[in-house]
This record gives C-alpha cells, structure tokens and sequence, in this order.
C-alpha cells in the first residue's frame, strides 16, 4: 500500500496555548464526523499533528474529500508512518514521488527527536540522492517542482509529498452558536461559512411569503442549508411565514420605508429564534451600500432593537470577492437559481435610501397613530 495514514497539522489551533487539548479534541471530533463511512481508521493525536491511520480498505479519495470541509485544518497530506531507520525512510519517500510528474525537487527534514543519528541536512542528502538515481531530475533548493516532507519526531518518521491545503480557522462548533439570517441569494451563505469558520456552529432561518410567491426560495435555502452542513456537520432550519407581517406592515408604513420594516421585524424574530435556541448572535450577509436597505443609517434603524450582537462578516467586501467564495464554496449555482424575495413583494419602486433613527421612529409613531384613528 502506497500510504498508510494521513498527515494533517493545524495552525491556529496551536496559539490557543492552555486551552489547546480542548481545541485539538474538537478537531479530532470534526475530522472522525467527516470521514465517517469512508472504510477504517484510527485517529492518533500528536504534538502539533493529528496523524489519520488507514488501512487498504480505507476510502482515500472519501477521505481527501472530507478532510477538506474541516475547519482547523492548515493542510494534509497522505503519507506513511514508518520506523526511525533510514533505509525505510528512504523507501517511503521513494513511494511519495510514485506518479508524480517534476524536473526539479528537494527534501525537506525536521528532525525533532534529536537522537536520531544523522541530522536533517544529512537526512535530506542521503534520500535526495537516491530519487536522483531513480528520476535524474534536478535539485532545487529555492523553488522546486515537488518536496518530499520527512518529519523525525518521538518514535516515529513521517514522510509525504503532496499536500493538499485545508479550510483553515478554528473547529466549528467550539463553543458559539448563532442564528444566521438566510435568504436564497449570494451573501448570507457566505457570511454562514466565514463565520463557521470562525468556529460559531449555525442554526438558519428562512423567510418566506408564500402562497404569494412561491416555494422556489424555500428549496433553495433547503439546498443551501445541505451544502452549508457538509462544513458543520448537522443543521437546523427555521422555514419563517412572513407574509402577515408584510400586509400588515403596508397598511401602516409608507412605502419607500416598508424594506427596513421587513428588515427590523425579521430581525427581531431570528432574536427570538436565537434565545429560544440559546444562541449567542445573528448573523447578516449585510454589505455595506451594496442595496438602498445596507446604507449605514439604514442599518442602523433595522438593528435597533436587537439585543444580541448582529456579525456582518461581509459589510467591507466587494461584490466580485463574494460572488469569488460563493463559487469556492459551492453555494453561487444554488444562489442563483430563480426565486422570489419576500423582501421585494409589496414594496416601491425606489426604498429609502437613508432615514436618520429619529425621523424613522416619528413616521412609526405617525403611522401606528394614523392606523389608531382609522380604528376609532
């Protein structure tokens, strides 16, 4: 067999100081979610690198796969575990550039345990010499082709070639939820993800006018919602009638105000959402400007209410920089399917732009007085 585990080495994880085990055990958690049903394993939690052991009933492709929707990963790399001995070092790496294509490469050693009796400079000239004499391709210090990885550390060696670049960020689900406002376009899917990278684990809640629009919207988030899970594992959805709100809100909101009332009140619902589910924020894909309902005042009328933090992780990106991730991630297709917006149905032509907080609170004090009278 070709390989025998998976090297995968975290960053940030390793800042986290005395609360690293916790850490490390919240990834070790992630990764066994991600590669479960990929055939057998055994996950071995070392210093600075969690080593994934397979065998030839493990599912490799199943597993790359995986491993790259966990956050916390820096990268990983399929290799082999072998003996501190250098011929059988030197045989793994001869295995690490089976089926690779380069003209250049070089060896790259650390060599943790420093009993091992040849130093790294002497490691990396006896295993380059012999893929020398197997390949006869050159030696390149400085920017190589392809690097055979050799890591000597406690009673074992490590050797690998290529690597493949994980998500990054810190394990989902740490400590933090928070309920992300999801509609069926670009942005809030990629706010959620950039958040869950973050370590904040999403429940999602959905607004919807039907039967006066359709259920397009509905599949859509429902389809987001799966592509957004593979990253944390298990979701909630909150499907959210809104329809009621809306005629309400048109029978005592002037029009051009009527977007930041459907805004304000769909936040204050995902609040209570987020406390009755015991989470510890919302999240908007809010971009600042991007729409007349994101200037700054706006903003501010919509969150005015809202006790719990509001994270906009999107507020200072440009469109094209959105639309960039959403396609990485795998949400853009989805996102732009067709679909009706509640927030468009019974709303103007041209919404306000920028009312200021206090003549916002007088035209509800109006209206709700106006609405009062026509009941008397």
């Amino acid at each position: 067999m070709k390989y025998n585990c998976f090297i995968i080495h975290y960053a940030e994880v390793a800042l986290k100081r005395g609360n690293r085990p916790f850490f490390e055990k919240k990834l070790v958690k992630n990764i066994k979610a991600a590669t479960q049903g990929c055939g057998p394993l055994e996950v071995d939690r070392r210093w600075g690198r969690i080593l994934l052991v397979i065998t030839e009933k493990t599912d490799v492709d199943r597993v790359i796969a995986g491993l790259k929707t966990v956050f916390g990963i820096a990268y990983f790399a399929p290799g082999r575990i072998v003996d501190q001995e250098i011929e059988r070092i030197t045989t793994a790496a001869l295995a690490a550039i089976e089926g690779q294509e380069f003209d250049t490469y070089k060896v790259a050693t650390r060599r943790a345990n420093k009993h091992f009796p040849m130093n790294s400079v002497e490691v990396n000239i006896h295993v380059a010499d012999e893929i020398w004499e197997k390949t006869k391709a050159g030696v390149d210090l400085k920017n190589p082709d392809f690097t055979v990885h050799i890591e000597i550390f406690d009673d074992v060696a490590l050797v690998f070639g290529q690597r493949f670049e994980g998500q990054g960020g810190l394990p989902v689900g740490v400590s933090s939820r928070a309920v992300l406002l999801l509609s069926s376009g670009i942005d809030s899917p990629v706010a959620g993800f950039r958040m869950m990278k973050r370590e904040v684990r999403l429940l999602f809640a959905h607004f919807h006018s039907a039967p006066y629009t359709s259920a397009a919207s509905i599949k859509n988030a429902e389809k987001l919602v799966e592509i957004l899970t593979k990253y944390q594992f298990n979701s909630t959805l909150y499907i959210v009638p809104f329809l009621q709100i809306q005629q309400h809100i048109t029978s005592v909101v002037p029009g051009p105000y009527r977007v930041i009332m459907y805004r304000r009140l769909m936040f204050e619902l995902a609040e209570r959402i987020a406390e009755m589910t015991r989470c510890d924020a919302l999240v908007s894909g809010e971009n600042v400007a991007q729409v007349a309902s994101q200037t700054l005042p706006n903003i501010q009328a919509i969150a005015e209410k809202v006790k719990l933090p509001i994270f906009r992780p999107l507020c200072s990106f440009d469109k094209k920089d959105i639309v960039a991730e959403a396609r990485q991630i795998g949400t853009f297709e989805t996102s732009i399917e067709p679909y009706e917006d509640c927030c468009t149905l019974l709303c103007p032509i041209i919404p306000r732009r920028a009312p200021d907080c206090r003549s916002f609170r007088n035209m509800m004090k109006n209206s709700t007085s106006s609405r009062s009278s026509r009941r008397h």
